[in-house]
């Protein structure tokens, strides 16, 4: 399954997600991965994925730049908590929970 077609949070698709294999490494090369990090400390692993996390969000945010070069940058930090907090547009969520709701 990719794991972009489970829902994150309510089961349903998020489209600022591509659709990626789990993984693309080999059982042995993922076997000597996780011998690797069961020898960190947590504190290493930890810092590998902050390290991991930071750079996630500089991609995003130089696509943003690349698709919006007349932004300033309050815009582009402004897109970039938008699309990590709420994914979709706004009218458009809207209109899925009008859809949603009982008809009179």
């Amino acid at each position: 399954m990719l794991w972009s077609q489970q829902g994150i949070r309510d089961g349903t698709p998020r489209d600022n997600i591509l659709a990626v294999p789990m993984t693309d490494t080999s059982p042995s090369a993922q076997a000597v991965q996780l011998e690797i990090q069961r020898a960190m400390s947590g504190e290493q692993r930890l810092l590998i994925a902050f390290e991991m996390s930071m750079f996630g969000r500089e991609l995003a945010r130089e696509r943003i730049r690349r698709e919006h070069p007349e932004w300033l940058e309050t815009e582009v930090a402004r897109e970039l908590i938008r699309l990590a907090f709420l994914p979709a547009p706004i009218q458009r969520r809207c209109d899925e929970r009008s859809r949603s709701l009982p008809k009179d």
